[in-house]
């Protein structure tokens, strides 16, 4: 580096996740090889958001820039060779979003120093990457104890001359979850024709919304379960459970260029049925109050399944009675250990994964989140996810890979097709 020959930023003890509202303090330091004379040394704390149209691509098509604080730490002077440090301190805005990190755009922070040589020299300069976590509180999210309940009719043709009607309802036990938490899914089906029904999935999926010039939907599978396919005149059960990996969190309050959203999606394909359950992924869990009668007998049969149609109905139509079955599970695409729940607390000194490997450890563990760049921390003895697991985390992007110009339907739009489907029969 020429004269300059060592030049850091050294943030006090060792932090790397900060709170909005916080301040960062540390040390810029470097070591002098000769006398060097400077203008100035400057201190940049910066945070911002870049959006592109294209994956990977670090040529932002939209950006907007949360804060940005210079000091100047040292002013003109000459330095003979030897080891300095200069201090400096900052206070981040308590309305900064959480760091992300995804293919078409990102919310970072970072501190900058430079060291401003006289007219004609060269500049020396460092950058040093730091993560802010503004928690999301699920409790301040109304209704979200209650479960998550959708009802969705099919009516369908097959063999040509005959029709038939596919019922599907959905639940989940909460309307949002913390990373590590598990999702309780009850589905119940209803097959009233004589042709068997698909098999059914369950996926988490996780809905990237970057809004430049033209809005690209991110659109990732972070898990998936699979049960058998429901045969003709028979009405079933499906429960199943979907470990939540760590995600980022829903919502990414602050930010107006990237919006993250969650949803269980429950399809068969033959014939298509497809139910969508919005849900929050959030950093404080729910406290779920004590139960009193009325939800304890709400746990206890989460879902009522539909009834058979009368048998003078199926008489005159010439339809089977429905028998009723409990569905197996064929497959899951994550691993049937739970990754260990998510805490945090604002202010917490806390060692990188880098420097561990895992095993039992005094204190949480930073690591990286599914999805994303940002830090969490589990509780307790931990073990690293290596980034290459294909178990719990969503598909690699290729090169080739395109994203949609339509935006997925809505929740709202979701709603008003399956009271169409249910007014007209269609």
């Amino acid at each position: 580096m020429g004269k300059v020959q060592e030049l850091s930023i050294t943030l006090k003890n060792s932090k790397v996740v900060y709170g909005p509202g916080e301040f960062i303090s540390g040390e810029v330091g470097f070591k002098l090889a000769a006398h060097l004379n400077f203008r100035a040394v400057k201190v940049n704390c910066i945070g911002s958001c870049g959006v592109s149209n294209k994956a990977n691509d670090t040529v932002w098509q939209a950006e907007e820039q949360y804060f940005s604080s210079t000091l100047v730490v040292a002013e003109k002077a000459s330095l003979s060779a030897g080891e300095y440090t200069y201090p400096f301190q900052f206070l981040l805005p308590a309305t900064a979003p959480t760091s992300f990190e995804g293919p078409f755009g990102k919310i970072s922070y970072r501190i900058r120093a430079t060291v401003e040589t006289p007219r004609f020299s060269k500049d020396y300069k460092a950058e040093k990457v730091f993560y802010i976590l503004n928690l999301l509180n699920l409790n301040e999210i109304n209704d979200i104890e209650q479960p998550n309940v959708m009802h969705v009719n099919k009516k369908f043709s097959y063999m040509l001359v005959k029709s038939g009607t596919a019922s599907l309802t959905v639940s989940t036990d909460l309307k949002g979850y913390t990373s590590g938490q598990i999702i309780q899914l009850t589905t119940a089906i209803q097959n009233q024709s004589g042709k068997d029904l698909g098999n059914i999935v369950a996926s988490l999926i996780q809905k990237a919304t970057y809004k430049s010039k033209r809005a690209i939907y991110d659109l990732r599978t972070i898990a998936e379960v699979e049960g058998s396919g429901v045969k003709s005149w028979k009405q079933a059960e499906w429960r199943e459970q979907i470990i939540v990996p760590p995600l980022p969190q829903s919502s990414l309050h602050g930010c107006n260029l990237i919006q993250i959203d969650y949803l269980i999606q429950v399809s068969i394909r033959s014939p298509e049925i497809l139910v969508s359950l919005p849900i929050y992924i959030g950093n404080i869990a729910v406290n779920s109050p004590p139960l009193t009668p009325s939800r304890e007998l709400q746990c206890a049969s989460p879902l009522v399944v539909p009834t058979a149609p009368p048998v003078e109905d199926d008489s005159a139509s010439g339809h089977q009675p429905m028998d009723r079955v409990v569905l197996p599970t064929k497959s899951h695409s994550q691993q049937q250990t739970s990754p260990h729940a998510f805490s945090y607390t604002s202010g917490m000194n806390l060692p990188d994964c880098e420097s561990g490997t895992g095993g039992h450890l005094p204190g949480p563990m930073l690591c990286v989140s599914t999805g994303a760049t940002v830090p969490y921390y589990a509780d307790g003895p931990v073990v690293t996810v290596p980034s290459e697991n294909t178990l719990i985390l969503p598909p690699e992007y290729s090169s080739t890979w395109g994203y949609p110009y339509d935006p997925p339907p809505t929740y709202e739009e979701s709603c008003s097709s399956a009271n169409s489907s249910m007014s007209t029969g269609n």
